[in-house]
């Protein structure tokens, strides 16, 4: 390698107040870890000198500890998009220290090249390792694709790489490196099924552009996964029996439909329970994060490949992948964000989306981010990417959290990220809620019979207040949010009484 080493510290003092960084990476897989860190120990170094230091921050979606975490503790961010599920940074969040940005994330790239986020002064990208061929530079990335292509283009100052030892070079390969051009004058997708490759295994760029490599070893910020409990055994059990039900009724095709899954321990335990039913038949994935229950069902037979944007696994799980390369270099490809959650793909080659849901509404609108409307959760990450354009839409949640003190279907959600329109159906422990073919009040009724049994009979009294008001949609807008209100005075919806509020 005969490009300029340079420590992480060297590298974050070419990062100035104001500036706008790009990163690597799409959940923690594959984010650069020593800059970002101490990027955030020179921003603490000038405030404490009484001098101002806030940078924006683009990514592919989260970060972990070391960039999301670290930046948002040392006041570091000005500006931050898109999707996050950092503790501390939810934190910083909830209390406005910063400027956050929740979008899609097939747009990400896009309004990069647009324009309407500002510039890009410097990508700072993970990679297991870089090569010179003539005057260009190869860029092979770690465990995700990102937005890493569309920054490192656009990166007016230059390219930054972290050449992290923990990520195998026997990854190369695994990518497949695409960037949608600019309207009016984009050209169709050609990706057909799932394991297809329209582009390269690397970054391509001017070697002239990389400013410095910073060689590290350290492991992915992976987090780990929960166990499966009887609640996400079940909540499987049944997507499994209504897609083989719609299988069997010819609604879906005999061949099955590609399966995409969103992220976290439930999501992860849904598609395990899926490949672990004889009667589902072998499937592909097509998704943007990858996580271990189906890297175990890849390596069994169950799934035949799997198109991701990242590899979102335990480290255990990534270092398993790259011992096997051999078995998994066709059958596992890495995308750009904006290919993996591409609407046109999705839509053409044939998605069931199984995404877990904060709430549901009686009506069957969706809340993924917000708590009691207000408290950010999680950004909406490639949730409504899937959702609005899925052959079949599907939200999972367990019908009640925090010991039952919350129920998970309420009479009007307090925030909606997804509307009834594009939503199948919503399955809980409790059963199938399938909302297809139905008006507003024939949902209602669907969605109860899935609530837990304690909130049943609540949501068929608020049914009865709100049948009073007619109209297309019953809803006592007095009462709406009752439950959720009860819960913030009170600890607990069950302590609803709807006599202080039905006017």
């Amino acid at each position: 390698m005969d490009f300029n080493k340079i420590s992480a510290a060297e590298a974050a003092a070419l990062i100035q107040n104001g500036q706008t960084i790009g990163l690597s990476g799409f959940t923690p897989a594959g984010v650069p870890k020593c800059t970002p860190a101490e990027i955030a120990k020179k921003a603490a170094a000038e405030h404490a000198a009484g001098r101002p230091f806030k940078i924006s921050v683009f990514t592919g979606a989260s970060t972990g500890q070391s960039c999301d975490g670290e930046l948002s503790n040392a006041e570091a961010i000005d500006f931050r998009a898109p999707y996050t599920t950092n503790p501390d940074f939810r934190k910083n969040v909830n209390r406005n220290s910063l400027n956050y940005s929740d979008l899609n994330l097939s747009n990400m790239a896009t309004q990069i090249r647009q324009g309407y986020l500002g510039p890009v002064n410097w990508a700072i990208i993970e990679a297991c390792d870089v090569e010179r061929v003539g005057s260009k530079a190869h860029i092979y990335l770690t465990a995700a694709g990102g937005i890493s292509p569309t920054v490192c283009r656009l990166a007016t100052e230059g390219i930054i790489i972290e050449l992290n030892a923990f990520h195998s070079p026997k990854s190369k390969g695994i990518h497949d490196v695409y960037e949608i051009e600019d309207h009016p004058h984009r050209t169709p997708i050609m990706i057909n099924k799932a394991s297809d490759r329209i582009g390269k295994p690397y970054v391509e760029v001017d070697a002239s552009r990389i400013v410095g490599v910073v060689e590290c070893n350290i492991p992915d910020e992976a987090r780990a996964f929960k166990d499966p409990d009887p609640i996400t055994s079940q909540i499987g059990q049944n997507v499994a029996d209504f897609l083989l039900a719609n299988m069997k009724q010819g609604l879906i095709p005999s061949s099955f439909l590609n399966l995409q899954s969103g992220v976290g321990s439930g999501a992860n335990a849904v598609l395990g329970a899926l490949g672990h039913c004889p009667e589902v038949p072998d499937f592909n994935i097509y998704t943007e994060v990858l996580q271990d229950a189906p890297v175990g069902l890849m390596k069994q037979g169950r799934v035949l490949s799997a198109s991701a944007c990242s590899l979102t696994v335990t480290n255990e799980c990534l270092l398993d992948i790259y011992d096997n390369m051999d078995f998994f270099k066709d059958k596992l490809v890495l995308r750009p964000s904006e290919i993996s959650n591409s609407p046109e793909v999705i839509a053409r080659i044939g998605v069931c989306s199984l995404n877990t849901a904060i709430e549901c509404d009686i009506y069957g609108h969706v809340n993924s981010t917000k708590i009691c409307g207000t408290k950010m959760m999680n950004g909406i990450g490639g949730s409504a990417d899937f959702t609005n354009n899925a052959y079949l839409s599907i939200f999972t949640c367990g019908s009640t959290t925090k010991g039952g003190a919350i129920s998970s279907i309420v009479p009007f959600a307090s925030h909606i990220d997804h509307t009834n329109h594009f939503i199948d159906a919503v399955i809980t422990e409790y059963g199938v809620a399938d909302l297809r073919h139905k008006s507003d009040m024939q949902k209602a009724e669907a969605l109860i019979a899935v609530a837990h049994p304690d909130y049943q009979p609540m949501l068929r009294d608020y049914l009865k207040f709100a049948e009073k008001t007619g109209g297309h949609t019953h809803h006592c807008l007095s009462a709406a949010f009752a439950m959720h209100d009860t819960f913030l005075r009170k600890g607990d919806m069950r302590l609803t009484d709807w006599a202080e509020y039905v006017k």
